[in-house]
Parts: structure tokens; C-alpha cells; sequence
């Protein structure tokens, strides 16, 4: 063979003169052999040159054409031995062979020429692939002008270069260097011949600088002059325009030449930089609306090619867009298929053989309505098919099937065989340039996407081995080692870029294909696009591109015009951007855009006036799909868009009319507005599922970091905050969505809940729950309350017993409902408190104070439900959980407890919250011990802090132990809430507060006992006495309906009496019982007096009730035993004196029902009260002292309360007779103690205050209840009590010392005052007071005064003088007694009566004076003549002698009814009298004054004389005539003239006396005998008058005959004298016509015989 090869040329010879015979035949048998030898490559290179000349004849005789290019085609490709001028010989035949007339011929060698200038440039490769081992940095290639040598190069890559060069001068019409003898050539076939170069051997032009010369310095100048034409041709310009005429685009050329460009700018690209932008930027410009169809088709198309390579348009915008002073290619790129796309939409197709649609008849259902009707679904129902397609504002354009995704399948550039520009089908453009948009989108993300990745876990990987904790990915990189980091730097710059550059395009291009698709899976490919760019930029952390996405996603899912702030404000933003384009086209979204879409529901927006109904097609549902899709799957780069989202989801949640319902879920549920939400079948369907896609959103919060979480929380909450600002001022339903859906974040995040407890919570209190919007507060309450319960019951890690701060966190917002004033919330507060007590009340710990806090903040005003159920959880609290919380939480107990107590909206919770703290105080009482040691331990803890920080520990009472502290309160408590305003409460806290400190208070240190007295119960007091002075008088109505009240509670003041009265009464008892305790205590004295300046001010209140209860509790404290002495103690252990306290403690502590004796006895608890030194016994002095100030409490007690009052109206007070009987009964027992030292200033003041007692009269109507009936003289207890009083001093004065047997006439005084009231009713001030008879006590006239009636004080002042007499029998010889003047006292005060006689308002008093009298005397008398001679009863016996006087000869006149019995009786007390002076008296007559005996004589001279005036008729005055009477005067007279034993001057003065009494009263009688005698003529006169004159006959006559018998010397001659004097008298009573007058007359006349004597001058004498 090689033999064969070398001798190719003979060989080959006869063959080629076999062809130059040009016979067809031969011809065609020796290209045959020709071929044959080449194939077996026995060929040399000069045999091919022969070969090839021969050919060229053969060609240029146009003979065996097709064999011709058959036999170049082998020579050529067999083997490379045809080269350099041979070769561009035999690559000229087979283009001039292309250029023949025949048609077969002409294609067979564009075929060939194709081949061959593949196979030139094959060689290349296979020469490259040889030498590339040897192969040297090639010299920098000059810019030769030499184009035909080019030396470096080896031969097959200059032949390659030669043709090259030679193509692209034939291109641009120039001579061929290397190709000679071209005769013609066509552009077109050229440039199809440059781009199948270009594209198949790229790395051709790459690895050699020559070539790549080449393509820079040709080819790329060659491109830009043939554009020219395009680029300024402008579709329907005139030509007289422009001066030149314009060439017109031509098809074949232009569409080559963009194949071309595109082969270029995909192969070249990092040759042809700057040449590439220009072509970018023509590319761009065929976009433009002037431009033929054909002409954008074909330049969407070439776009269309670059689009679908993502690592090439990075490349654009790390070249153009990133570089300076550069045009951002990239951006422009896209802007332009947004400003196509638009463009399509606005300019009706020209240049176009369709017309517009609404023209076409070529639908099926020819339809030619206005542009409104969709001519492109025909008839839903009709069952025809949609066609794809957008629509926008009546434009519309079918959406052709074009290429696959990810492909650029051109379909214009591919027509290489039309000359024409082709018809371009409507729609197509818009097809190319949708995909465009799809394919750009879709590249980029996935290629930044996967990129981001790999960074990411190179990133984790290192920072992993450099074993820090992983952080954001900013982070990661910057740890991450510094060249990859550099490198990623770099990368993220290049990837913000391409993001930035395109999306605004992007944005406008595919919100506005949104808005006009009407394609199910064009509208889905758009939303897929938008949200994987949101995605993206959320990821690149590019917020203003990421929101916008999500806006257009937003505005989609929502009807047109939804007036959505969010929305419009991020939408204005877009469209003020520079690079928006037709900003404002693009964002308006016409109504007529709706039209074509299926509408699949009807609601209500969400906004602040209802504008009617909204729609939502089947189109923003998908949307809200796409919406919900992208918060699921990248909620955790949307950061602030969050709120975009929700905003969005919650309108059309709204518009749905979702709910929410437990939890948070929302469910389809139908709001308040009624029928104006409608959905369709097919929605209904989708609407559990959208709501299941919801909730699956917000549980998969618990898969964001916390900083996503936190945007969302955020986003949520200003949400809701818009949803409120909506709901308010209206009742229209608010929207509940944010708030359900921060409860289901919460929920479900509930692992770190702590992070986004705080946001939550703070903006649900201090917000939703006080929106005044009911529904929304129900909410926001219902949302607060789930999650702290949830919080609650959660499983924690570690558990909430032992992280208490959290414990505290999750309760703080329940604690801080408080400050809420609704209702409802509180409601739900408190129900929310009920369960977490039930569910955890075991647990609470620290979170006590909280709980109950919240229990404790409800106040009066908030409604009688919310105090119940704040009740019942205290309640349930007190009875279950007392003994699981800390003790220092009891304390809070009392507080909420009391404070339940003070709430006036319902009185059972009040008593009954007095009933819980009574159980709390047994409760203490039970578990005393431990309380306290729990408590002295936290105490200790405190006290250590207080230390260090250096301030003095701060708490209520402090000095007293914890313990005590917390009785302490519990007292202070039921003190406040013993002055109440209602007095229930009032009543029944006062009898808790004394029962618990009467059973529980020996739990108490002894000093604290100093704590109770006076800040609570001496502070209690002095509340209550300051509310009882100034509560109101006015009459309360009866209570609400039905309910009585009595009248002796209808005043507020009457209520508040009886709590001063139990107060008062308590606090005393105590005393009483405690005294043991209090007396060691060291103020006890001051103590004291405070009590009895207590008692004061209460008896001395304008209140029966109050003043007669403090003597009560007066009396009471009186009873206390005092001490023991030393000397009398009995030998108990020194400790102390037991034997009080055990029983006072025990009895008190058992009436209770409740023995607080535990194992020790009180006596060692005591002792360990007072601790080492023992308690010391208060002395006799203290004591004293403590009773004197008694004493003096009671004197000024009795001496206001007795004072009479200084004006007197009908509102005057005046004391009840039990409170001035009570306090009169106080005297005694007080008595007792101070007796020793009691003095007669003392005495004086007792007396002021018995009398003023006893002169207070009592009101009318309470009169039937005191006084006894008239008629029976019984005392009232009052005065039983005086004389008590009086008898008890009496009986000590009796056994006192010497100098206590002065006050004996003070007694007498104060008695007999009292004596006198029996005639002389004291006056009380200048009170009127009617007498008991005609007091009208039946009937109390309202507004009348009361009508005082004074006591009947006869039986009282009786029972006085009973005592006086009785006293007086027993002292009448004391010194002090009669040097008093007793007696002369005792007298004078009878004498009142006496001389009354019938006037005295009762006959009993002159009979009781009269015999008191007769007593008295008898044994007064003998002691006043003992003492005669010392002139002590000097003025007694002129005051005797009135007395008697005034008695027996009284001014009144008997009462007319009265009977002869009667008068008969009373005559018999005179005679008793007369019978006591002729007894007692007279005979001792001469140890008395004479002026006495004188007076006396006178008067039974008086009274043995009638001198009855002669008025009386006959029946009266036979009566009245006192004969009895008249005769004892009469015979004590004579008796005491007869007396013959007269011893001494004395008595014969009384003799002589009594005698000329006696004869000139019978003088007196005889002459008015006569008188009247003569006068009545024939009647006879009065029976008395006859008896009188028998009388003073028979008298006479004794007289005489005693006159006879007496010795002469004791006769008078004057008494002589006036018995003769008689005589005469007598005779002229001889006339008389009474038979027993004559009889005496006789007896009487007889002894006058005696003085029968012869006149003798010794008479006469002595007559003269």
C-alpha cells in the first residue's frame, strides 16, 4: 500500500485523462475508480492536487455535477492530504456547483460545502487532540494584516482560519483572500455557514487566540452592519422621515443572523463581552412594538434560548449589571419581556393576519359579542372545552402549547427555507415570552437555590469542625474557612444581584399575566413562579422584592378593589420604583379582567363599612392556595411579609365566613350578618381543606426558629390590632383571626414558650382583652386563658415545680386581667382560676400570691357573677388548699377573704366570707405549730436579705413574731369589716372577731396581746364610735319588697347602735376574761382608761340601746377579780397566780364551744408567755387606782346623763329609766372597791347624781311600761335602785370608822329630798311634764313632742321616809346626828305634807308623814331635852310647833266623797296628835322653850273650839264637826290646869295659861249659842252646836269644881274673875228649847252657889 501511495500519481493518471474526455460514460467510470482509490487512501498529495484540477474542469463544463461533489466529499474526508491551496480549490467547486441552475444540484453541494467545511474544521480538533502533549503557550497573535499567513498556526488550523476568514468576507460582499475564483454567494447561505461553524467548534475559536481575533475582528462587526436594517426600521414610519430610504428588515437574513447571535452570545460569551452587550441590547430592541411580528417573534425566540440557561445570565449580570458605568443587560432583558408581554395586551395586533378576538369568526361558536364576553369559553355549561388563554381588558390571547419546560424549542429561527416573513399565529409571541418568564424563573431559582445549598452545608460542615454553635447563615460564613468564604461572598453578591435586577420585571410581567389568565395551570405555572421568587429573595434576605411577590400572591387571592391597607401601601411603593414598569398600568386591575372567571363564592369584606357583598372566583382561591402553600413551606424567610400573609388569609378566612372555634381552629361556621355569605359546591368541598392547610400552617410554626416565630407573633399581633381598630365604635362582628391564630402559635409552641410568652400575652391583655368590642374581648380572654392553661399543664422540661420563674411568667398575665374593668373578662379570669385550682391547685407553689391576687381584685362595683365566681374559688381555695400552699400565702388568704367581706353588692358572700375566716382561723389554731415554724424560718430568710441590703424589714405589726403577725391580720381584717356599712356584716364580723380572740387568742405572744388592744380592738372601737356619732337619723325605708324592718333598727343610727353594743361588749369581756394576760402587760392602767372613756362616750350617746349596753359592759368589768394578795396566796409554784385565769380562761373558751386547753396547763403557758422572769402581780395601789378611775368615769356618766337639758324642744334626749337603773345599780359593786377612800365630796356628788336619776322623767308611750298603775304605790327598779345605793352606804357607814359616821346627815339630807318629791314632783331642767293621770300615752301623735310624764314618785318618796324613820331610830344619838340637826330637818320636811294634808297628791303621804312623825319625835324628843341646855334644837321647836299647827288646822278642805268612816279615821290620827303633846310634851314643859308651850296652848285652845264657818249646810257641817277632836284639846287643856302637882313656877305659867284659855273659849261658845238660838226661832239648832254647848256647860261646871279644890294660892284672881264673868252668860241660856242643853245648863248653874257671898270689902279688894 505505502508502495502504492507513493506512485499515486501514475495511478491515478489514466483516470483523470479518462475524465478530461469528458464522455459521460468514461466519466463517470473513472470518478468511480478515483473514489475507490481514495477511500483506500493510497492517494498522494499531489495525485489529490491532479485530481482536483481535473475536477474543476469537469465542474466548469457543468458534466457528472452530483459525482463531482461525491468525489470532492471522499477526497476530503478520507484523510487530510488535500490541504491548503487544493483544498480551498476544491471548497470553491462545491460552492460554485451550489450556485448551478439545476435544483438537485444546487442542494446536493449546500450539503457538501456544509460537510466540508465540517470536516475542515474537524481536522483542527484531531490536530489540537495530537499535538496538545506538546503543545506551547502560543505567541501573541499581532493584528496581521497578512491575512494569508498566518504562522503560528499549524496547517489544518490554517486552512481552517483561511476559509473562515474568506466566509466572513464573503458575508460582508468582500473578495475572498483564500477561497479564489468565487464567482457568487449568497448572505444567507453564509451566515448559515458561519453559525454551524460557530456553534460546532466553539473550542476552536476558544483555543486559539487567532481564531477568537478572528471572531472579534470580524465576525462580530459583520453581525452589527447587518443588523442595521432592523434596528432603525421603525413598522409604519413614512419615508420622508428620514432622508435616506430605509432598508426593510429582511427575513432570511435577520433570522439568521439572531441564530447566530444567540450561538455567539451562548458560545463566545466570555470572549465577546462588550459585543455581547450589544447584541443583548439589539435583542431588546426587536422586542419593541414597532417592530414587525415576525421580527418579535423571532427575537422572543432567541431570547427565549438564553432564558433556559441560568449559569449564562449569571454570567450577563456578573458582567453588565455588576460592573459600572455598564448597561444592566440583564435587567433590561427581563424588562423587556415584561414591556412585550404588556404591550401585547395594549396595542391591538398589527402587522398580524388575525384581527383582534372579539372580530374573529374563527371560534367555534362564532361568537361577535362585545369584547366583554369571553369568546374563548364557550358556554360553561355547553360542555365545550376552554380554550388557554389571557384576557385583559378585552384583549385576548389564546396561550399556545409552544415548547416544552426547560427547553427553548424555537420555531421561527428554525425556517431557514422561507424568504417571506411568516405569518405569526395570534398568541404565539405571547406563549414564547410567558415561557420566557416561567424558564428565567425557574433556572435562576434553582440554580441560586442548589447553590445556596451546597454553601450552606460547606458552611455547616466547617463550622461544625471549628465546634461553634451554628448561627444564622451570615454567620456560618463568616467562620467558615476565608477563601471559601471570599468565594461565597462573592457568590451571594452575584446572586442578590440577578434577584434585584429582575424581579421588578418579573413582578410586572407575571401580576399582570395573573390577572389576565384564565387557564387553571397558567394561573398555577404564574403563582409557581411568584412564590418561588418570594421564596427566594426571602432566603437572599431581600424584604422589598420577598414582600412584593407576597403582595402580588396577596392582591391575587383577594377580589378586585379589596381595599386592603397592607396591599395598596406596598403597591404604591412598587409603583414609585424607577424601573416599575407602566407602573401604573400594570397595578390597576380593571373589573372587566373578572369577567371570565368563575365565581365560587359571595361574602362579606372585611373592612370598617360594609360596602355590600364581595366575590371570590375560582381564581383567588387558587391563589389563597399559593398563599397558604408559601407561608407553609418558607414561613421561615418571610420575616415582616408575615404580616402581608395573614392580613390577606384573615380577609379571605373572613370573606369564607371561617370561625374560629376551641383552640384557635378556624371552621366554616356562619357569622352574625346572616344569608350574605354564599358559596358554591365547589368551594365547599375545598373550605375543610383550606382550613386544615391553615391550622397545618400555624402547628408548623413549631418548626421556625425563634426569630421567624418572633416576625410571626409580630405579624399576628399587628394584625389583630388592625382587626381592632376596625371593630371599633361599631357592633359589627370583628374579625377574630388573629387572635385564634396567635392562640393556636401559642399552643403549639408551647416547648418555648417562654421566648414568645411576653409579645403574646402583652399584646392580648393590654390590647384584645380590652377592646370594648364584647366579641373580641370574649377572644382575646378565651385565647389568654387557654394558653395559660395550657401553659400550665404542659410537660415542661425541666418541670414547673422546679422552674418557678416560669411557673410565675405563665400566671402573671392571668394576675394582670386584673386590671380590666369588663366584666366578661373577669368572668373568664375567675372561671379560668376555677380550673387551674381544680386541675393543679396542688401545685400552684409560688404562684399562690398570683391566684389569689386575682381572687382579691374584684371589687364591689364589677357585678354580683363576677363576685360569686371569685367567691366560689376562695371558697374552694379555703376549704382544700390551705394546707398546700406556703404559709406566707395565708396571709394573702385573709386579705382576699376580708376583702370579700367588704363587698356590698351581695350579703350572703359577705357573711359568708366572715363564716372563711373563722374556718382560717381554726385552721391556724389547728396547725398552729407548723404554720409558725415555716413561718419563723421564711421570716429568717427575709430578715437575712433586709440585712443585706441594709433596710429595715418591712411588714404590718412588725414587731410581733410571723405567727402572730398572721392572727394579727386576721383580727385587723374582721376589725374592718366590723364597720362595715351594712349592719349584718357588722354583726356577724364582731362576733367572729370575739369568738376567734376569745378561742384562739391564748395562741398569742404575751406582748403581742399590747398589739390587739390597741391597734384593733381600741381602733376598732374608735371607729365604731365615730360612725355611731354621725350616722344618719333618717328613717330607712323597708328593705327591698318584702322585707321588714323593725322599728327599732330603721335608722342607720339604730343599726350602728346595736354595733357599738356588741363592740363595746366584746372588747369588755375580754377585759374581763383576759384580764390576766393584759395586767402584767405594763399600760394597762392607760389601757383602762381608754375602756372606761369608751363606756363613757357610749353611755352618755343620745341611744338608750348604746348608753344602757356600755353600763352593761361598765358592770361588767366591775366584776373582774381583783388579785390576790401575797398574804392570802395559796402555795402554788411562784410562776404565778392561777387561780383567776383558769377560770375565766376555761369558761370563756367552753361557751365558745371550743377548749382551747391543749396538754399544758395555763398557768406553764403563761409562764412561757412572760419567758425567764415571772409575771409581775400588779399591788393594792395600781388597783386602786384602776377603780377610782372607775368611780370617776361613773360620776361623769351620771352626772351628764342625769343633767337636765338647757332648752327643750321635742328632740331633747332624755335617759330611759333601765340605763339610769343600771347605772344607779353600778353604784353598789363600785362601792365595794373604793369604800376606803370615799369622802363626803364624794357622797355629795353620788347625791346629785340619785336625785337627778330619779327626777328624768319617762315619754308618755313608754309610761305603761314602767309605771305601775296609779293605785298601786309600787317603786319603779330605778328607785329601788337609789335606795339600794343609799342602804349599802348606810351599812358601811354603820360599820365604818368614827369619820365615816359624819356622812349620817347627808344620807338624811338625800333622803329627805326624796320625801319631798311625794308632794313636790321634782322639776327635770324646764321640761314640762304632765302628771301620769292625763298623760295621753294612748296615742302618740307623730311630729308632736314627746310628752314627758313625770313618775308618780309618792310610793318612792314613802319608802324614803319609811328608811328615814327606820335610820333615824338607829342614829338618833350620834354626835353628827344632832349636831346636824337632823331632827329639826326631819320636821321641816314633814311639815310639807302635813300642811298639805288632802291637798297631797296621794292621802297615803299626810297618814305615812303623820305617823313618821309620832315616831321620830318619840325618840327625838327625850335626845332634844338631853341636849336641851345646848341650844342644838332651839330651832327645832318653833318648826314643831308650824308643823303641828299647820296639820291639825290645814287650809285644804276634805275631798267632797268622802265618808263618815273616812273622816272618822282621820279624826282618830288628830287625836293621836293631841295625845302625843299632852304625852310627850307638856309634862316636860319646863325643859322647853315657854314660847313652845305657849304656842302649843294656843292651839288646843284652837282646837277645842269649833269654829266652823256657818255656810255649811245642816248635813256637812254634822261631818265635819271634829267632837272628838275638840274634846281631847279641851281635856288636855283642863288637865294641864288642874295639874295640883305643880312643883315648879313652870308649870303653874302652863296652869294660869290653860285657864284663861279655857273660860274665854267657853265665853266665846255661850255668847254664839245664844246668838244663834235666837236667831233660828222655832228649828232647832245643828246637832253639833247643841253637843258644843253640853260641852262647855258640863266643862264649867269641872272647872269650877276644880278651881274649888285647888289650893287658893295657885288660882289666879284674875281666873276668879273670868269664871263669875260666866255667870251671866249662862242665865240668858235658860231660854234654850233643848231638853239636854237645859240638863247641863242646870249642872252647870248649880256650883255657882260657891260664890253666893255676902259683899265683903276683901272681895272688893281684890276685884280692884
Amino acid at each position: 500500500m505505502p508502495a502504492l501511495k507513493e506512485n499515486s500519481s501514475e495511478v491515478v493518471q489514466p483516470f483523470l485523462m479518462g475524465c478530461g474526455t469528458k464522455e459521460p460514460k468514461i466519466t463517470q467510470l473513472c470518478l468511480a475508480a478515483i473514489q475507490r482509490l481514495m477511500s483506500h487512501e493510497v492517494v498522494s498529495e499531489a495525485a489529490a492536487g491532479n485530481i482536483i484540477n481535473m475536477l474543476w474542469q469537469l465542474m466548469e463544463n457543468s458534466l457528472e455535477e452530483l459525482k463531482l461533489l461525491q468525489t470532492v466529499l471522499v477526497l476530503l474526508t478520507t484523510n487530510t492530504v488535500v490541504h491548503d491551496e487544493a483544498l480551498s480549490k476544491a471548497i470553491v467547486l462545491c460552492f460554485r456547483l451550489h450556485f448551478t441552475k439545476d435544483n438537485i444540484t444546487n442542494n446536493t453541494a449546500a450539503a457538501t460545502v456544509r460537510q466540508v467545511v465540517t470536516v475542515v474544521f474537524e481536522r483542527v480538533v484531531a490536530e489540537d487532540a495530537r499535538y496538545k502533549d506538546t503543545i506551547d503557550q502560543p505567541v501573541a497573535v499581532q493584528g496581521n494584516s497578512n491575512r494569508r499567513s498566518v504562522s503560528t498556526l499549524k496547517p489544518c488550523a490554517k486552512d481552517a482560519y483561511m476559509l473562515f476568514q474568506d466566509l466572513c468576507q464573503l458575508v460582508n460582499a468582500d473578495a475572498p483572500y483564500w477561497l479564489v475564483g468565487m464567482t457568487e454567494m449568497t448572505r444567507t447561505f453564509g451566515l448559515e455557514l458561519l453559525e454551524s461553524v460557530l456553534n460546532d467548534f466553539p473550542q476552536v475559536f476558544l483555543q486559539h487566540q487567532e481564531f477568537s481575533f478572528l471572531l472579534k475582528e470580524r465576525v462580530c462587526p459583520l453581525v452589527i452592519k447587518l443588523f442595521s436594517p432592523n434596528i432603525k426600521f421603525r413598522q409604519g414610519s413614512s419615508t420622508s422621515s428620514s432622508p435616506a430610504p430605509v432598508e426593510k428588515p429582511y427575513f432570511p437574513i435577520c433570522m439568521r443572523l439572531l441564530r447566530v447571535v444567540s450561538v455567539l452570545i451562548k458560545q463566545f460569551y466570555s470572549l465577546l463581552v462588550t459585543e455581547c452587550e450589544i447584541f443583548l441590547s439589539l435583542l431588546v430592541k426587536f422586542l419593541d412594538a414597532d417592530k414587525p411580528q415576525w421580527l418579535r417573534a423571532v427575537a422572543v425566540e432567541s431570547i427565549h434560548r438564553l432564558c433556559v440557561q441560568p449559569q449564562l445570565l449569571r454570567s450577563f449580570c456578573q458582567s453588565y449589571d455588576m460592573k459600572q458605568h455598564s448597561t444592566k443587560v440583564f435587567r433590561d432583558i427581563v424588562n423587556a419581556l415584561g414591556s412585550f408581554i404588556q404591550s401585547l395586551f395594549l396595542v391591538p395586533s398589527t402587522g398580524n393576519t388575525s384581527m383582534t378576538p372579539n372580530q374573529t369568526g374563527g371560534n367555534a361558536s362564532g361568537n361577535t359579542g362585545s369584547a366583554q364576553t369571553n369568546p374563548g369559553v364557550l358556554g360553561m355549561g355547553g360542555g365545550a372545552t376552554v380554550l388557554p388563554a389571557f384576557e385583559y381588558r378585552g384583549t385576548w390571547i389564546p396561550i399556545l402549547n409552544v415548547t416544552v419546560q426547560g427547553s427553548a424549542k424555537a420555531t421561527y429561527l428554525e425556517m431557514l427555507d422561507k424568504v417571506e416573513p411568516p405569518t405569526i399565529p395570534e398568541g404565539y409571541a405571547m406563549s414564547v415570552a410567558f415561557h420566557c418568564l416561567l424558564d428565567l424563573v425557574r433556572g435562576i431559582t434553582t440554580m441560586i437555590e442548589g447553590e445556596l445549598g451546597e454553601a450552606e452545608t460547606v458552611g455547616q460542615t466547617t463550622t461544625e469542625t471549628s465546634s461553634l454553635p451554628v448561627q444564622s447563615s451570615e454567620q456560618q460564613v463568616l467562620q467558615s474557612v476565608s477563601d471559601q468564604s471570599e468565594k461565597e461572598l462573592v457568590s451571594r453578591a452575584v446572586w442578590e444581584e440577578m434577584v434585584n435586577a429582575c424581579w421588578c420585571g418579573l413582578l410586572a410581567a407575571l401580576s399582570l399575566l395573573l390577572d389576565a389568565s384564565t387557564d387553571e395551570a397558567a394561573t398555577e405555572n404564574i403563582l409557581k413562579a411568584e412564590l418561588t421568587m418570594a421564596a427566594l429573595c426571602g432566603r437572599l434576605g431581600l424584604v422589598t422584592s420577598r414582600d412584593a411577590f407576597i403582595t402580588a400572591i396577596c392582591k391575587g387571592s383577594l377580589p378586585p378593589h379589596y381595599a386592603l391597607t397592607v396591599l395598596n401601601s406596598t403597591t404604591a411603593a412598587l409603583s414609585s420604583k424607577s424601573y416599575s414598569i407602566q407602573g401604573q398600568n400594570v397595578q390597576m386591575i380593571s373589573p372587566s379582567s373578572e369577567s371570565h372567571q368563575q365565581v365560587v363564592a359571595v361574602g362579606q369584606p372585611l373592612a370598617l363599612q360594609p360596602q355590600g357583598t364581595v366575590m371570590l372566583t375560582s381564581k383567588n382561591i387558587q391563589c389563597m392556595r399559593t398563599l397558604l402553600n408559601l407561608a407553609h413551606c418558607h414561613g421561615a424567610v418571610l420575616g415582616t411579609s408575615w404580616q402581608l400573609v395573614l392580613a390577606t388569609l384573615q380577609h379571605l378566612v373572613w370573606i369564607l365566613g371561617l370561625k374560629p372555634g376551641v383552640g384557635g381552629a378556624l371552621k366554616p361556621g356562619r357569622a352574625v350578618e346572616g344569608p350574605s355569605t354564599v358559596l358554591t359546591t365547589a368551594v365547599m368541598t375545598d373550605l375543610p381543606v383550606i382550613s386544615n392547610i391553615l391550622s397545618r400552617l400555624f402547628e408548623s410554626s413549631q418548626y421556625l426558629d425563634d426569630v421567624s416565630l418572633h416576625h410571626l407573633i409580630n405579624a399576628l399581633c399587628s394584625l389583630s390590632l388592625e382587626a381592632m381598630d376596625m371593630a371599633y365604635g361599631n357592633n359589627k362582628e370583628p374579625s377574630l383571626f388573629a387572635v385564634a391564630k396567635l392562640l393556636e402559635t401559642g399552643l403549639v409552641n408551647m416547648h418555648r414558650i417562654e421566648i414568645l410568652w411576653r409579645p403574646l400575652t402583652g399584646h392580648l391583655l393590654e390590647k384584645v382583652c380590652q377592646h370594648p368590642n364584647s366579641r373580641m374581648r370574649e377572644w382575646g380572654a378565651e385565647a389568654l386563658t387557654s394558653l395559660i392553661k395550657a401553659g400550665l399543664t404542659f410537660s415542661h422540661d425541666p418541670p414547673l415545680s422546679q422552674n418557678q420563674r416560669l411557673q410565675l411568667l405563665l400566671l402573671n398575665p392571668l394576675k394582670e386581667l386584673s386590671n380590666i374593668s369588663h366584666p366578661d373578662i373577669r368572668i373568664k379570669q375567675l372561671e379560668c382560676v376555677l380550673q387551674i385550682l381544680q386541675s393543679q391547685g396542688d401545685s400552684l407553689g409560688p404562684g399562690w400570691p398570683l391566684v389569689l391576687g386575682v381572687m382579691g381584685a374584684i371589687r364591689s362595683d364589677q357585678g354580683e357573677s363576677l363576685i360569686r365566681t371569685a367567691f366560689q374559688c376562695l371558697q374552694l381555695v379555703v376549704t382544700d388548699f390551705l394546707p398546700t400552699m406556703p404559709c406566707t400565702c395565708l396571709q394573702i388568704v385573709v386579705e382576699v377573704a376580708g376583702s370579700f367581706g367588704l363587698h356590698n353588692q351581695e350579703l350572703n358572700i359577705s357573711l359568708t366570707s366572715i363564716g372563711l375566716l373563722w374556718n382560717i382561723s381554726d385552721y391556724f389554731f389547728q396547725r398552729g405549730e407548723i404554720i409558725e415554724k415555716e413561718l419563723n424560718k421564711e421570716e429568717a430568710v427575709l430578715q437575712k436579705q433586709a440585712e443585706e441590703k441594709g433596710v429595715m424589714l418591712n411588714r404590718p405589726f412588725h414587731p410581733a413574731s410571723p405567727f402572730d403577725c398572721l392572727w394579727l391580720c386576721l383580727y385587723a381584717k374582721l376589725g374592718e369589716l366590723c364597720v362595715d356599712p351594712r349592719p349584718a356584716v357588722r354583726k356577724s364580723a364582731g362576733q367572729t372577731l370575739f369568738s376567734t380572740i376569745g378561742a384562739h387568742g391564748t395562741l398569742l405572744q404575751h406582748s403581742t396581746w399590747h398589739t390587739v388592744i390597741w391597734k384593733v380592738l381600741f381602733h376598732l372601737l374608735d371607729r365604731v364610735r365615730e360612725s355611731s356619732t354621725t350616722a344618719d337619723k333618717e328613717k330607712i325605708e323597708s328593705g327591698g319588697g318584702n322585707i321588714l324592718i323593725h322599728h327599732s333598727r330603721d335608722t342607720a343610727e339604730k343599726q350602728w347602735a346595736e354595733t357599738w353594743v356588741l363592740t363595746l361588749a366584746g372588747v369588755a369581756r375580754i377585759f374581763n376574761t383576759r384580764r390576766y394576760l393584759l395586767q402584767p402587760l405594763g399600760d394597762f392602767s392607760q389601757a383602762w382608761d381608754v375602756l372606761l372613756d369608751h363606756i363613757q362616750s357610749a353611755a352618755l350617746s343620745k341611744n338608750n340601746e348604746v348608753s344602757l349596753a356600755a353600763l352593761k359592759s361598765f358592770q361588767e368589768i366591775l366584776q373582774i377579780v381583783s388579785p390576790v394578795r401575797d398574804s392570802e396566796k395559796p402555795d402554788t409554784p411562784p410562776a404565778i397566780n392561777v387561780s383567776v385565769p383558769v377560770v375565766v380562761g376555761t369558761t370563756t373558751a367552753t361557751s365558745i364551744g371550743r377548749s382551747f386547753m391543749r396538754t399544758d396547763s395555763i398557768g406553764e403557758r403563761i409562764g412561757r408567755y412572760n419567758g425567764s422572769e415571772p409575771p409581775v402581780i400588779t399591788d393594792e395601789i395600781e388597783d386602786l387606782n384602776l377603780w377610782w378611775a372607775a368611780w370617776n368615769s361613773w360620776y361623769r356618766i351620771g352626772s351628764e346623763s342625769t343633767r337636765p337639758p338647757i332648752t327643750c324642744d321635742k328632740l331633747t334626749f332624755i335617759p330611759s329609766q333601765p340605763f339610769l337603773t343600771a347605772l344607779i345599780q353600778i353604784f353598789p359593786a363600785l362601792y365595794q372597791h373604793i369604800k376606803t377612800g370615799f369622802s363626803m365630796d364624794d357622797l355629795q356628788k353620788l347625791g346629785v347624781i340619785l336625785h337627778g336619776a330619779v327626777s328624768v322623767p319617762i315619754s308618755s308611750d313608754a309610761s305603761p311600761f314602767i309605771l305601775p298603775s296609779y293605785t298601786e304605790a309600787v317603786l319603779t327598779s330605778l328607785q329601788e335602785a337609789v335606795l339600794t345605793a343609799l342602804d349599802v352606804l348606810q351599812k358601811a357607814i354603820c360599820v365604818g370608822s368614827e369619820n365615816m359616821q359624819i356622812m349620817y346627815p347627808a344620807i338624811f339630807d338625800q333622803l329627805l329630798a326624796f320625801v319631798e318629791f311625794s308632794c313636790k314632783p321634782p322639776q327635770y331642767g324646764q321640761l314640762e311634764t304632765k302628771h301620769v293621770a292625763n298623760a295621753k300615752y294612748n296615742q302618740i301623735q307623730l311630729f308632736a313632742p314627746a310628752e314627758w310624764v313625770a313618775l308618780n314618785y309618792v310610793p318612792f318618796a314613802e319608802r324614803s321616809l319609811e328608811v328615814v324613820v327606820d335610820l333615824y331610830q338607829k342614829t338618833a344619838c350620834h354626835k353628827a346626828v344632832v349636831t346636824e340637826k337632823v331632827l329639826q330637818n326631819i320636821i321641816k320636811t314633814l311639815r310639807i305634807p302635813l300642811s298639805l294634808k288632802y291637798s297631797c297628791p296621794s292621802e297615803s303621804t299626810w297618814k305615812l308623814a303623820v305617823s313618821s312623825l309620832l315616831k321620830v319625835l318619840s325618840i327625838g324628843l327625850p335626845v332634844a331635852r338631853q341636849h336641851a341646855s345646848s341650844g342644838k334644837f332651839d330651832s327645832m321647836w318653833p318648826e314643831l310647833a308650824n308643823t303641828f299647827e299647820d296639820f291639825l288646822f290645814t287650809k285644804s278642805t276634805p275631798p267632797d266623797n268622802l265618808s263618815i268612816q273616812e273622816f272618822q279615821k282621820n279624826e282618830s290620827i288628830d287625836v293621836e296628835v293631841v295625845q302625843l303633846i299632852s304625852t310627850e310634851i307638856l309634862p316636860y314643859a319646863n325643859f322647853i322653850p315657854k314660847e313652845f308651850v305657849g304656842q302649843i296652848m294656843t292651839m288646843l285652845n284652837k282646837g277645842s273650839i269649833h269654829s266652823q264657818s256657818s255656810s255649811f249646810t245642816e248635813a256637812e257641817i254634822d261631818i265635819r264637826m271634829r267632837e272628838e277632836f275638840s274634846k281631847v284639846c279641851f281635856e288636855t287643856l283642863l288637865q294641864f290646869s288642874f295639874s295640883n302637882k305643880v312643883t315648879t313656877p313652870q308649870e303653874g305659867y302652863i296652869s294660869r295659861m290653860a285657864l284663861s284659855v279655857l273660860l274665854k273659849r267657853s265665853q266665846d261658845v255661850l255668847h254664839r249659842y245664844i246668838e244663834d238660838e235666837r236667831l233660828s226661832g222655832k228649828c232647832p239648832l245643828p246637832r253639833q252646836q247643841v253637843t258644843e254647848i253640853i260641852f262647855v256647860l258640863k266643862a264649867v261646871s269641872t272647872l269650877i269644881d276644880s278651881l274649888k279644890k285647888t289650893q287658893p294660892e295657885n288660882v289666879d284672881a284674875n281666873t276668879w274673875a273670868q269664871v263669875i264673868a260666866l255667870y251671866p252668860t249662862l242665865v240668858e241660856c235658860i231660854t234654850c228649847s233643848s231638853s239636854e242643853v237645859c240638863s247641863a245648863l242646870k249642872e252647870a248653874l248649880v256650883p255657882f252657889k260657891d260664890f253666893m257671898h255676902p259683899p265683903a270689902s276683901k272681895v272688893q279688894n281684890g276685884e280692884s
